[in-house]
């Protein structure tokens, strides 16, 4: 959810549906916080505004009521989602899953970003290690989320752009802003 809308606890929501009609009066959905915990919430109404939908929430009343699932993430419960065409995911399905590039491990889906071009980003972390990767079909070879599996043919290179830096490139990279500031 986005932000609060009005004074009597209601919540801008960006909503990633294709369903039409997805949303009813007295639907049950559930509030994802970004610390991982969850709250039940029961929609009272909602109407468009802008680029958002506008929920207003049993039992969440005031602006301060609202402010507390402002950056949660709304979802369905699994039971009422509509089934997916043939090779379509839901996002919260590949978090968890393992990400391969061919046969070589990459790591773990911890996240997934959207808004940074046409595909959203799969934050895969392996160790340390943290790596960027859009969830692309041209990149997709399998996905299967039963098996907590992504099989993907990134292209060359596309995960050293993406690769934390070494201290030593840590150094160069100071050093350079260092002598930068220098000469200003």
């Amino acid at each position: 959810m986005v932000k609060t809308q009005g004074r009597r606890g209601e919540v801008a929501a960006e909503v990633h549906s294709d369903v039409p009609d997805r949303f009813q009066k007295d639907m049950k959905l559930s509030a994802l916080a970004e610390d991982g915990s969850r709250r039940d919430l029961k929609v009272e109404e909602f109407w468009p505004h802008k680029q958002w939908l506008v929920f207003k929430f049993t039992g969440i009343d005031s602006i301060s009521d609202a402010e507390a699932l402002v950056g949660s993430e709304l979802q369905v419960p699994v039971e009422q989602r509509a089934q997916l065409d043939s090779g379509w995911n839901y996002v919260s399905e590949l978090a968890g899953c393992t990400v391969y590039d061919h046969e070589r491990e990459i790591g773990k889906v911890e996240d997934i970003r959207f808004g940074a071009g046409e595909a959203p980003l799969l934050v895969v972390k392996s160790g340390r290690a943290e790596y960027e990767i859009p969830f692309a079909e041209a990149y997709l070879k399998r996905v299967a989320p039963q098996e907590k599996r992504i099989e993907m043919s990134l292209p060359e290179g596309m995960l050293e752009v993406n690769a934390p830096l070494s201290a030593e490139e840590k150094q160069a990279q100071q050093a350079t802003r260092s002598r930068a500031s220098h000469e200003d």
